[in-house]
This record gives C-alpha cells, structure tokens and sequence, in this order.
C-alpha cells in the first residue's frame, strides 16, 4: 500500500485513520459546524456566502442525516483524534440535481475549520473517503469540483488521483470537474 494507512472501517459510518476519526453528523456538531460555516475565508471558493444563521446548520445537518438514512452515506463529521475537536467534515454525498451534464453521481467534498487548513487532514479524510467509497459501497466513480482558483483543493484532488477532466460554470463561478475511477484507485493503491 506504498506506506500510506489505511483506513479502519469501526462500523458502517465510522472510520478511523491515524489521525482522525469520521463519524455521522450529529445534532450535538451545531456549534461547531456554525462556527466552520460562518467563516468567510471558508467560503472563499464557495460564493462567498457564510453562514449567518445556525437554522440553516440545523437544517444542514438533518440534510445530511437524511441521506444517511436514504443513501446509506453522506458527509461525515471529522474529529481530530489528539483533541477530540470537530475540524470540519468530508466524504461522499448522492448528488441527485443535474451538475455538469451529470445526475445521481457520487461526489467527493471536504471543508475544514480555517485553523486546522495546512496540516494534510484533508488529504487523510480524502484517502479514507475514497477508500470506503470504493471498497465497501463499490462505487465505479467518485466525481468532485472545486473553484479553478483554489489552488490548495486543485491540489489535493490531483495528488490523491483524481484527473482534472473538464471546467464548468457553477453559479456564476468557474469549477474544474473532477473524476477517479475505481479500477484506478485500486490498481494505485
């Protein structure tokens, strides 16, 4: 496995990797995600639209439990093992609205609390996503976007395998498309 950890699957929605832990997204992460949210450096690349309102966190969050419920998967709070903090979340979502040309497609996504950016836990989140993703639901491609001048998450798509395919209009904002396959991520890893 070229050195790299693999993750540990604890149940169907936890995963632990050297430094982190995945888990659902509870009510209880309301705080922290609004404080993640409200954070217009986070935003940056995503329309610069913060959250000013922890209804809408709320809601976020039921969202996301819904699709646990429905799917099977959705994002998954992420929890820095050496603090116990919430530092973001990441993982695989249905998308089930057109997005470049495509519908109901699995996508990959992360968003990181700005004092934890720089430190590789995007990338670990992003091996252990992929890793479930492909190994235990089976998926044959994993799709992400990210903002054509992002140049940290451009980075982090590229340096875990995913191939940089096509650049479209978001909401008025330039995104590159992103693909992996699963036949390539197993023959990588």
């Amino acid at each position: 496995m070229n050195g790299k950890t693999i993750p540990v699957l604890l149940s169907n929605t936890i995963i632990e990797t050297k430094r982190l832990i995945l888990r659902e997204l509870l009510s209880e992460d309301l705080d922290d995600f609004f404080e993640l949210d409200s954070n217009p450096m986070v935003h940056q690349y995503l329309g610069n639209h913060p959250v000013t309102d922890k209804s809408k966190i709320k809601d976020m969050i039921e969202y996301v439990q819904g699709q646990y419920a429905k799917n099977g998967f959705g994002r998954w709070a992420v929890i820095d093992k050496k603090s116990s903090k919430f530092i973001g979340w990441a993982g695989l979502k249905l998308v089930t609205e057109m997005m470049n040309d495509h519908i109901n497609f699995v996508d990959f996504g992360y968003r990181f609390r700005q004092e934890f950016w720089n430190q590789g836990f995007a990338t670990e989140s992003a091996v252990a996503s992929l890793e479930y993703g492909f190994n235990a639901l089976k998926v044959q491609t994993i799709y992400a976007a990210t903002h054509v001048q992002n140049g940290a998450s451009n980075h982090i798509l590229s340096k875990i395998g995913f191939k940089a395919i096509d650049t479209f209009d978001y909401h008025g904002e330039p995104q590159n498309w992103y693909s992996i396959h699963q036949k390539d991520w197993l023959t990588k890893t």
